[in-house]
């Protein structure tokens, strides 16, 4: 694996970071409300936030305008949205006005070792090159505790897709999809221990993009 160049890792941030603060209103009011029509996420969702009562904070990674946070904080979990948009943390903070919010990179996370009881990231791992998402899970296993949980969940396919407009914005999104075996085989060698791999059909178009879904649930071994 050739590892990123810093100037890599700026450039890529600096191109999500743009697109999703153009983006930013028009995805809160396309996207907040997603998991209405979305069962199998709320069931996932659901039992995640069952195994996190009592076990500390949660990071939502990527979180955009905060509808996994909302989400699981209505469930009595404590919640802090990371996010590398300034744009998407204010349309968070506009529509949840008590969420604990903090602009970042997750190849970086502004949090010590071993302190986070679980972690979702919920699509965010879309807009990491294949490379990058071996050092983001490398991140999500340094930060979390022994016996945490993670759930992610990640568009199905092999294809990296670009999007250079979107609601009628100009944009410079990459978006990767992988396979369940892949991110498995990824989360295993950073040190996770998968749980529990399932995959579903896309919904309606209405609802959401037509790619196949994955969700693994993974632990850090204690």
């Amino acid at each position: 694996m050739k590892p990123s160049s810093k100037a890599d890792d700026s450039s890529r941030n600096q191109r999500v970071r743009a697109s999703y603060d153009t983006i930013a209103g028009e995805y809160a009011q396309h996207i907040y409300s997603e998991l209405e029509n979305k069962p199998f996420d709320r069931q996932w969702l659901n039992r995640f936030a069952d195994l996190m009562h009592g076990q500390g904070m949660v990071v939502d990674l990527g979180c955009g305008p905060g509808q996994i946070s909302r989400y699981l904080a209505d469930r009595g979990i404590s919640v802090l949205g990371l996010d590398l948009s300034h744009g998407m943390l204010l349309e968070a903070q506009r529509l949840n006005s008590s969420a604990a919010l903090v602009e970042a990179d997750m190849l970086a996370f502004p949090i010590a070792s071993n302190q986070l009881g679980g972690i979702t990231a919920f699509y965010s791992i879309i807009h990491l090159s294949r490379d990058l998402a071996a050092d983001a899970f490398a991140e999500m296993h340094r930060v979390l505790r022994p016996n945490g949980y993670m759930l992610v969940a990640f568009h199905l396919g092999t294809d990296v897709l670009h999007t250079s407009e979107l609601w009628g914005h100009q944009i410079d999104l990459d978006a990767t999809f992988f396979s369940s075996e892949e991110v498995s085989r990824g989360l295993v060698r950073a040190g996770f221990k998968i749980e529990e791999v399932q995959e579903r059909d896309p919904y309606h178009p209405d609802v959401e993009y037509q790619s196949r879904r994955g969700y693994i649930l993974a632990t850090k071994p204690g």
